[in-house]
């Protein structure tokens, strides 16, 4: 996909309402969606989104991790549209706040495909091979310098904001078991582009097959 900077204007952002809904919905919705994060020297990066994963605490059973992080349950039950940067092993992951303030609800974007400035991605994150740089949710953190005073914002910033990408289709999406869960492990809210080989190397947590989008 060819991409310049023309294309990332601001005034294209998704609105923090557009994630009031169903996280798994959400989830979908951002397939080929594209990530834009702007530095404070001017320079601007780009990536798009090739996989998600839905999280819906008042029905998923992995949520129940939630509880014993410190401030997790409060930004996660935040107002939708609202930067969540969830920790796990000491790692930021990117995470948007989902469904109306009091409901513990997100998506995770796992993994994007860089677009634009990939040569100063690769100045916040050395790597030797190039899937590397952002084929994962840590990852993608630190090659956009996704950096902790985010936590807590609109989604549309004009430091940070998500742009709506071309529609694709279900027969480009796979739909799997999400990764690395021992709870929950066996629902279907993993969303991936087909043969997309930014695509994370993690493994669904259980065989699935593709189902409705909003899970049982």
């Amino acid at each position: 996909m060819s991409f310049s900077v023309v294309d990332v204007g601001h005034d294209r952002a998704l609105k923090p309402e557009a994630f009031a809904g169903d996280p798994v919905d959400v989830a979908r919705s951002l397939m080929g969606a594209v990530l834009v994060r702007v530095l404070e020297d001017g320079a601007v990066l780009a990536a798009r989104i090739v996989e998600t994963e839905g999280y819906d605490c008042p029905r998923d059973p992995s949520c129940h991790v939630i509880a014993r992080l410190p401030g997790a349950a409060a930004a996660m039950g935040g107002e939708p549209g609202r930067v969540y940067f969830h920790h796990a092993y000491r790692q930021a992951l990117l995470n948007v706040v989902c469904r109306p303030s009091g409901v513990q609800a997100s998506i995770l974007i796992r993994a994007a495909e860089p677009l634009l400035s990939e040569a100063r991605m690769r100045e916040l994150r050395s790597v030797r091979r190039a899937l590397d740089l952002s084929n994962g949710p840590a990852k993608l953190v630190t090659a956009l310098g996704l950096t902790p005073e985010l936590a807590g914002q609109p989604v549309d910033t004009p430091a940070f904001y998500i742009l709506p990408g071309q529609a694709v289709p279900d027969s480009e999406v796979e739909v799997t078991a999400r990764v690395g869960l021992r709870r929950g492990a066996d629902l279907p809210w993993r969303f991936l582009l087909r043969g997309n080989p930014w695509v994370s190397p993690g493994k669904p947590s259980a065989a699935t097959t593709e189902t409705g989008l909003s899970g049982p």
